[in-house]
């Protein structure tokens, strides 16, 4: 029925903003790189980019570009999966036409160090234009910033009060200097982690015929940190550009769980520390008034230290302690160098490469009672080598309709070494078409036909424990990457300014799906389980409400419907694939109240779920009601105090454990339901 009226309520929209105006802060434009490498000239030719200017963002006050990129109608911030090379693993924000020098140091990292005051203009490229690499993206975002000399710092501090939970602290500090065509600057971090599903419930465990054999109280918690230091450094060098950047980290996190009653108490710790660091180098240059090249160069590193422990008292006897503990080091090294021809201002071609090597080397154990307990590539040196050749065209063929196209060639070698030593070798053909198309004012059509890869976990070929749930799982030497091919087709409707309404439907077909399958021994891994679709509707909409006497408020609304189907390993049966899930409704409303200087908003997740499927287990995680609302004061241009209550209903986790795997019945199923803890988020922040 909810779905039913959404969809009612979209026609309507599409009816009532067919006469719509725009607001005159909003432009269309065509953003080709001049010659001189200046920034983009702005042109009424393409009305696939839209371009906001500083007094757009006026009225909401904003203190960092961050802000104000938050703040553009349709568009929502992706920092990438961080996944292995640079092609296809980085965000959707640029920064004077390129992104950042590393794919750590994210786009919202760099805007939220920059202040609002250096920005010249945002422009929303949607299908793509002359000179601006998409990386795949139907819409991204791309940040001019003013080249006026200037000094500037952020002084941030931060608190997550939880209720009857840990308390976590933390704040950074940011200098930025400019000048000429020199910047640089400095960032010291003391980074806050928490978990948003940390509280106190019950856990019921009962047989196949329903007798109950536990009823326990039960509590989690679970926090965490860093310290990081970053350099950042841009300035000409060689007849071109030169953008770089380094960091290094410490971090933390420790959480723990407790299942208790008046004869029993099962107790998990888990504990891990680590180090990270990265260094990441970008030139550029132009060749001649038509050619430019880019290279890039990043290296990323870490290491790790955990230990997991679980003890277990029942009836007054102390079962022997279990312990899973697991050391390693990882580590990325990617060069890449990319050619782009602006034949003209509507025709751009690129042609480049990336080599890349992959690298995780882990140590772990397992024991019970100090006795070890022997499990399949438990100690593993996973190395991968990448080479990828690519090449791609954007034509605009007329101001309403751009055409993009490319293939990546990919061949890889895995080689594995330790408990298990093997060596396979990959090649893959990824070509992608996108299409654009802007029939009249305010309207886009948008088409994509890809094929993706996945970017396999190297984590997945060792051995790991969940120690709360009782479940080992082995190390998996045969796993190969996900593909998918991808048809997708989205449409957007802008009207009333800022409003919009997006629908859009994908269609993935999926080989070698990455999910639970089963090992020897009663252990299971991941794996890949076979060919599997995914069927996805989603729907975007924002309603500024200044029509309805609302005066700076919007109504917002967001989903993705998904449907999943793939064959389990186990049971021979269709069914969902783990960890998707089927809706996730968000519904907003916010609002910009100028004369006080505030800005104040509230989020609602009506229901959520996900479940995981496992050979001997399958868990259901179900929640609803769930709530963020926020309140932001700026007494000065320079000051924002932010504050922030999440809270939500109780959620449960349905847990079927079975005794045999074929046939496969029922040894018990444990349910539990947990009260989150409800906790404030508070946040100063004073620029200078």
């Amino acid at each position: 029925m909810t779905k039913t009226i959404l969809l009612a309520t979209t026609a309507l929209l599409f009816a009532g903003a067919a006469h719509a105006e725009t607001t005159p802060q909003v432009a269309e434009a065509l953003v080709p790189t001049s010659p001189n490498g200046q920034a983009p000239l702005i042109d009424s030719a393409q009305r696939g980019v839209l371009v906001f200017t500083p007094d757009f963002f006026a009225s909401q006050q904003p203190n960092t570009a961050l802000d104000m990129v938050n703040r553009i109608p349709g568009f929502s911030v992706d920092d990438g999966s961080g996944s292995r090379g640079f092609e296809g693993a980085v965000g959707n924000i640029l920064i004077n036409n390129s992104r950042p020098a590393s794919k750590n140091d994210t786009g919202s990292n760099v805007l939220g160090r920059t202040l609002a005051s250096q920005v010249e203009r945002i422009e929303l490229i949607r299908g793509g234009a002359s000179g601006i690499d998409m990386q795949g993206y139907a819409v991204i975002v791309n940040v001019i910033l003013k080249s006026t000399s200037s000094r500037q710092s952020i002084l941030t501090w931060n608190a997550q009060l939880f209720e009857g939970g840990h308390d976590v602290f933390g704040g950074s500090y940011q200098f930025t200097a400019k000048s000429g065509e020199r910047s640089w600057g400095v960032v010291l971090s003391d980074g806050t982690g928490s978990s948003d599903s940390n509280g106190v419930g019950r856990s019921i465990r009962t047989d196949a015929a329903g007798n109950v054999l536990r009823d326990e109280r039960f509590e989690n918690d679970g926090w965490g940190g860093g310290n990081s230091i970053r350099g950042n450094y841009s300035g000409p060098l060689l007849g071109g550009k030169l953008e770089s950047t380094a960091r290094y980290g410490i971090n933390d996190w420790q959480s723990w769980s407790e299942f208790s009653s008046p004869t029993s108490l099962r107790r998990n710790d888990y504990a891990e520390k680590g180090h990270s660091g990265e260094l990441g180098l970008t030139w550029t240059r132009p060749l001649n008034p038509r050619w430019q090249l880019e290279t890039r160069f990043i290296h990323e590193f870490s290491d790790f230290d955990n230990v997991s422990t679980g003890n277990q008292t029942r009836n007054g006897v102390t079962a022997p302690e279990e312990q899973f503990k697991s050391n390693g080091d990882s580590s990325e090294t990617i060069l890449r160098g990319l050619l782009r021809n602006e034949r003209s201002s509507a025709l751009t071609f690129e042609v480049g490469a990336e080599v890349a090597y992959n690298m995780l080397d882990v140590h772990q154990g397992f024991t019970i009672g100090g006795a070890p307990i022997e499990l399949p590539s438990a100690s593993v040196k996973v190395e991968e080598t990448r080479g990828e050749a690519f090449g791609k065209t954007t034509w605009r063929i007329n101001p309403k309709l751009t055409l993009e196209g490319g293939v990546r060639l990919e061949a890889s070698t895995i080689k594995q070494s330790g408990d298990a030593n093997q060596e396979e070798s990959f090649f893959f053909a990824k070509p992608r078409f996108l299409a654009t198309w802007t029939p009249m004012e305010n309207n886009q059509l948008r088409f994509r036909f890809e094929r993706e890869l996945g970017q396999l976990d190297f984590s997945d070929f060792a051995a790991a424990a969940e120690l709360d749930d009782g479940t080992l799982f082995g190390g998996n030497v045969d796993l190969r990457p996900e593909q998918r091919w991808i048809t997708e087709v989205n449409y957007e409707r802008r009207f009333w300014g800022n409003g919009i309404v997006a629908i859009g439907y994908r269609h993935d077909k999926i080989i070698d799906v990455i999910d639970r399958l089963p090992l020897p021994g009663d252990l299971s891994a991941v794996g890949n389980i076979g060919d599997g679709t995914l069927d996805q509707l989603s729907l975007n909409v924002i309603v500024p409400l200044d029509k309805f006497g609302i005066s700076g408020g919007r109504f917002t609304f967001k989903n993705n419907w998904n449907k999943t189907s793939v064959t389990d390993p186990t049971t021979g049966e269709d069914r969902p694939i783990s960890g998707v899930r089927a809706s996730q409704a968000n519904v907003g409303f916010q609002q910009d109240i100028a004369r006080y200087k505030t800005q104040w908003g509230v989020n609602w997740l009506p229901r959520l779920g996900q479940p995981t499927y496992d050979p001997d287990q399958t868990n259901i995680w179900r929640g609803s009601g769930y709530v963020e609302a926020f309140a932001e004061y700026k007494p000065t241009a320079t000051l924002a105090i932010r504050a922030q209550i999440n809270l939500w209903d109780d959620f449960t986790i349905q847990r079927t454990v079975y005794a045999s795997r074929d046939p496969r019945t029922v040894a018990y199923v444990e349910d539990r339901d947990v009260d989150p803890r409800t906790f404030v988020s508070i946040r100063v922040r004073k620029t200078f």
